[in-house]
This record gives C-alpha cells, sequence and structure tokens, in this order.
C-alpha cells in the first residue's frame, strides 16, 4: 500500500519531523487507530504545531475503498454502516462503484451555520412535490475522514452538541418539521483552542474522548531542532519530505497494524478494576471516564503489538482520558500533571 504524500502544490510537514508534543502525537494516533475513543481536544497557545500535526496525520493514513458516487464515501464492504442509498442499490442486486481515497482532513470554519454542519432540507419540494431533497453538509463530507475543529472554543454550544452528537453515535439526523434524513457520520474528531480566547463548557469538554495541553518546547535542544527543521523545510520541502519519508511509513505501518490487531485485544478482570480505582481515586463523575479510559487502554495495548491491556496502559491512558474530567473550580486551569497521583492511587 502506497503511503507516500500527496502530490500537493506544496508538500506537507511531515508528522515524523515534529519535535517533541509527545502526548499529542500519541492521543492522535490513538484516535486514528480507535475513533470510537471519542476524539482528541488539543489545548495550547499559538504556534504549537497543533494544526501542523492534523494535517500530517492525514497524509499517513492508509487509503480507503469508497463507493465512488456516494456523498458519504461509503464503505462497499460494510453495509451495516452504509446510508440508505447504497443499501438500497446494494438490495436491488446494483454493483457499487468503488475509488480509491487518501483520507482527509475536513474543516469545519468557527463561523458555520447549522446548516452547513449538519445539511439542510428542501422544505418546499418536500411539501409541494413529496420528495425529500437533502444537502449534505460537513458531517456528510466528514464520513471516514478526520474532522478537523480549529478554535472549537469559539463556536456556538449548539453547533459543538450537533457534532459531538454526531462523534458519539456515528449518525448524522436533520429533523425539519415532519421530514427526517439521516446519514451516516462516524470521523475522528480533533478540536483545538487557545485557552487564553475562552474555555468550552465543562459539559462539552468532557464530551471530548480525550485531551492534551501543549506548550511551547523548554529543552534549549528541542527548540533549536525545531528551528532547523523548519529551515530545511523552508529551503527545500521536496528534499525534506523525502528525508523523513521512512519514518512517516513506519507510523503508517504501525497504525494499519494496530487497526487490526484492536478487535482481538482483551481486558481482563484486573484491568476493568484498575480502571475504575482509578477514576474513583480521581474523583471523576460519571461512566464516561471509564469506557474511554478503557478503550484508551486497549488501543495503546495495540499499538504496542499486544492483544492483552497490562496496568501500565491503563495508567498511561489515564494522561490523555482523564485531566479534562477531574473536578475542578470554574475557570480554573486543568490538572495534566497528575502522573504522581495516579502512582500513588
Amino acid at each position: 500500500m502506497n503511503h507516500a504524500p500527496t502530490q500537493n502544490a506544496q508538500p506537507l510537514y511531515p508528522f515524523a519531523a515534529l519535535v517533541g508534543q509527545d502526548q499529542m502525537k500519541l492521543a492522535l494516533i490513538i484516535n486514528v487507530v480507535n475513533p470510537r475513543v471519542g476524539g482528541v481536544l488539543i489545548r495550547g497557545e499559538k504556534g504549537t504545531a497543533k494544526s501542523t500535526a492534523v494535517r500530517a496525520l492525514a497524509e499517513l493514513m492508509p487509503q480507503q475503498k469508497a463507493v465512488a458516487d456516494c456523498p458519504y464515501a461509503c464503505d462497499p464492504r460494510d453495509a451495516a454502516a452504509m446510508c440508505a442509498a447504497c443499501r438500497a442499490r446494494l438490495s436491488a442486486g446494483q454493483e457499487l462503484p468503488v475509488a480509491t481515497r487518501r483520507v482527509r482532513v475536513v474543516e469545519l470554519p468557527v463561523g458555520a451555520t447549522e446548516d452547513r454542519l449538519l445539511g439542510s432540507l428542501d422544505m418546499e419540494s418536500a411539501i409541494g412535490e413529496g420528495q425529500t431533497r437533502f444537502q449534505p453538509g460537513i458531517l456528510a463530507a466528514a464520513n471516514r475522514q478526520i474532522l478537523y475543529v480549529d478554535e472549537v472554543n469559539l463556536l456556538d454550544d449548539h453547533l459543538v452538541d450537533a457534532l459531538l452528537d454526531a462523534a458519539a453515535m456515528g449518525v448524522n439526523t436533520v429533523e425539519r418539521e415532519s421530514i427526517s434524513v439521516s446519514h451516516p457520520s462516524r470521523f475522528t474528531l480533533v478540536g483545538t483552542m487557545n485557552p487564553e480566547e475562552g474555555e468550552l463548557r465543562p459539559q462539552l469538554t468532557d464530551r471530548f474522548g480525550l485531551c492534551v495541553q501543549v506548550g511551547g518546547l523548554s529543552d534549549p535542544a528541542q527548540r533549536v531542532a525545531v528551528i532547523a527543521n523548519r529551515l530545511a523545510f523552508e529551503k527545500d520541502p521536496a528534499r525534506f519530505v523525502k528525508a523523513h519519508a521512512a519514518a512517516g511509513r513506519a507510523i503508517a505501518r504501525a497504525i494499519a497494524a494496530a487497526r487490526r490487531l484492536l478487535p482481538k485485544v482483551q481486558a481482563g478482570p484486573e484491568i476493568l478494576d484498575r480502571v475504575v480505582q482509578l477514576t474513583l481515586g480521581l474523583g471523576v463523575d460519571g461512566h464516561r471516564g471509564d469506557l474511554t479510559l478503557l478503550k484508551c487502554a486497549m488501543t495503546m495495548a495495540a499499538l504496542d503489538g499486544r492483544r492483552a491491556v497490562l496496568r501500565s496502559d491503563v495508567d498511561a491512558a489515564a494522561l490523555l482520558a482523564l485531566p479534562h474530567r477531574l473536578r475542578r473550580r470554574p475557570l480554573a486551569e486543568m490538572d495534566f500533571d497528575i502522573a504522581a497521583r495516579i502512582r500513588r492511587i
């Protein structure tokens, strides 16, 4: 399978060339291996490679087969996850046209309207002609892709609610009057934000599976490496991309292998006990944190090539799945430095 960079007018900065920000890179990889983890919220000031990492990771994703003329890019091998139109064509004995495509990064603009996000129904046609005409939105284009929401904290809350609902259910439903249209909307959700520009409501933050805090690198050698890499990329992008191609292919192979292994990963009773021990010990409310923590730990085991989850997987996953779920004072900073507390539990 070819994982070479897409032929763009300007090559993208390689994921493998990103210096530091290990938790952010791990959280992104976990979510493309297992979108059921529920997405990742990346918090940090501008200039910390948030958007660069998202776009670069898409270049390493395995190509996917899709129904060529379907607006939702349905998987031709998965009838259960298809849209109603593709299922009807299959039931009628039609052969679906298949295309092989790269995974795309679909961006949600801050100024997007509800119709632009969800799609819109032509009510005049529905009432006058008895035909339901649906104009797909961003959630349709995002099916089986990466949905990237920059400055998610600046979106209207009802739009954030809608995209989080679609991320959780894997389906987008648009209802107007007595008419309803649904379509598959399974995507890897990545939200980025600068906390200095305002926080998300805690109820919304909690619905992101993972959350990481990124900042400027404090290690002098790493900062020098960032400058040197950027200058080398600007001087000769094609050569720089080629120099990091082997490392990128290794990451791509790890993602593909983890996806294949993930369904076989098992978590024993002692692992479930450790999950609950951590969530209770850290004061996490509700059960979403327990489930996300377990899914994250299972994905980390798959990335490590194992079929059994270890206690160390759970403890490492807690650093990604729990900081934004800890009880805190309103507007207080999230506690991302919880490693010592985890060791004491």
